[in-house]
């Protein structure tokens, strides 16, 4: 595959996860792009919030959603649905965490890949 075309895929992916996280009112979203890492685990991370377990779950749902109906994939692995504090999903090139505030502020997983070029997404703006 050339990197062109991968890096189409990881960008209409990377749009479908922040469109899944966006139709549950997800906060504090920020992609980390790893791909200029020497031995990184993948190419991006997408790190969200969700303020209680029930929308952390409502969030994952919502992401894996709108990756399969955008691009008619599943993730190659899913955890944390037991306790719903930290959802991990595995698109291989990209992962999704969905957290919430408190575990996230606990594994400050920004400050563990500084090195990575970091984008906040912006909230949509909430239509009247």
């Amino acid at each position: 595959m050339t990197k062109k075309k991968k890096n189409q895929e990881e960008s209409k992916l990377l749009d479908a996860i922040i469109h899944g996280i966006e139709e549950k009112k997800g906060t504090d979203i920020v992609i980390l792009d790893l791909e200029n890492i020497p031995n990184s685990i993948c190419s991006y991370f997408v790190i969200c919030t969700g303020s209680s377990s029930t929308q952390v779950e409502a969030l994952a749902d919502s992401i894996t959603e709108e990756v399969h109906k955008a691009l008619k994939i599943k993730p190659w692995h899913v955890e944390g649905y037991e306790n719903k504090q930290w959802i991990l999903i595995d698109y291989i090139d990209v992962v999704v965490h969905v957290f919430q505030p408190d575990v996230r502020e606990f594994y400050g997983i920004e400050e563990l890949w500084a090195d990575a070029a970091l984008t906040r997404v912006e909230p949509v703006a909430l239509k009247p």
